[in-house]
């Protein structure tokens, strides 16, 4: 089965803020793609360490058939300009990897399926 790379903010980074309840639902996220028999592999960033390092560092690392990116990412308007350089980074490092977006951390695998499913 394909790779997939999910790419999001770690919730224990984020000061002043209870990441329990996110870090739940990934590891539940993480459960499903574990069912699902998909090799899934997480790049939780820190807003202020240099995400965009980390995130080429994962998206070179191995070969992905599709990179997930997290809602923490997308739906968070000050973080617009750190979406476009994620996609961007995607289309360089990992041009052959479908992007995908997901809901909520427990649906990542989801996402990823709907263009798994087509072979992308």
């Amino acid at each position: 089965m394909a790779r997939v790379l999910v790419v999001g903010v770690d919730p224990a980074k984020i000061q002043g803020w209870d990441p329990e309840p996110v870090q739940a639902a990934i590891a539940r996220g993480q459960a499903r793609f574990e069912d699902r028999g998909i090799e899934a592999d997480y790049c939780l960033v820190a807003l202020e360490e240099n995400p965009e390092g980390a995130i080429v560092e994962a998206l070179t690392r191995k070969d992905y058939a599709c990179v997930v990116i997290g809602g923490g990412i997308r739906t968070h308007e000050p973080l617009l300009e750190l979406f476009e350089k994620v996609i961007n980074l995607v289309r360089q490092h990992a041009p052959d990897a479908a992007i995908a977006f997901n809901a909520s951390p427990e649906d990542c695998a989801d996402a990823a399926m709907r263009w798994l499913r087509q072979g992308v």
